[in-house]
């Protein structure tokens, strides 16, 4: 006869099954409001980019903790969005958020990929972080002749990395959020689906319309200093200027 200890791997099993089975039996509607339930988001860098678009994400239903090198900065901005916004350093950010939103300067990517290792291995992490030569030194060279879609999973080992935000300011990011009309296009790029999925869910739910430009290697076609950085456009618009099938 098997010992408790052989039998509970199989109980686990059996226990993960039955929940899968009775989220499965749910009505579809249910089902539905299940997927979209909103997700925890640790921002990493909340300046004009993470504090605009983390504001966003906690009016669309998602749970967010700013993080920056000034923490008290991130208590009052988490204090004046209210409900659903909260501070901590960018460990505990990292820690909490099942998705992450890199927007730091590009030159501290490399020591916050070190710091942070153990918490972004396996996650999501839209990264808005661009190198800019003038302020960041000769690894903003290198990292733009690579391409940022290239670069940036190199300094954070283990994340499921989508380049998202980091083409058009901020003020359009906020002022345009929702707009009527055709919504302002955000190019995308990544390499793992479902980090993408949820990158085009999260561009959505802050009132924008994602351009999926392809796999990582392609975001080198919005990086800083290419043809549409810098350029707001429709959805229609940048598909056009990039090539890319309606």
């Amino acid at each position: 006869m098997k010992s408790d200890d052989a039998m509970r791997p199989n109980r686990r099993r059996v226990l993960r099954s039955a929940a899968g089975l009775l989220l499965f039996s749910l009505p579809m509607g249910l089902r539905a409001a299940e997927a979209r339930k909103g997700l925890r988001i640790g921002v990493i860098g909340s300046g004009r980019v993470g504090g605009t678009l983390g504001a966003l994400w906690v009016k669309a239903g998602h749970e967010v903790m700013f993080s920056s090198l000034d923490l008290e900065h991130d208590r009052k901005l988490a204090a004046s969005i209210g409900a659903g916004a909260r501070a901590g350093t960018p460990k505990e950010a990292t820690a909490f958020g099942e998705v992450l939103f890199f927007a730091v300067p590009y030159s501290a990517l490399p020591g916050l990929g070190r710091e942070l290792a153990a918490e972004i291995k396996g996650k999501i992490v839209l990264d808005a972080s661009n190198p800019i030569p003038g302020r960041d030194g000769a690894m903003a060279k290198e990292a733009l002749a690579k391409g940022t879609g290239v670069a940036s999973p190199e300094f954070l080992p283990g994340a499921r990395v989508v380049r998202a935000y980091n083409e058009v300011s901020y003020v359009r990011m906020r002022e345009d959020a929702h707009r009527a009309g055709e919504r302002l296009g955000i190019p995308i790029a990544g390499d793992d689906a479902q980090a993408l999925k949820t990158a085009v869910r999260l561009v959505r739910d802050a009132g924008h319309e994602p351009v999926i430009v392809g796999g990582l290697a392609r975001a080198r076609e919005f990086d800083y200093g290419s043809a549409v950085f810098g350029r707001p456009m429709t959805a229609a618009e940048l598909r056009q200027a990039l090539g890319l099938k309606p």
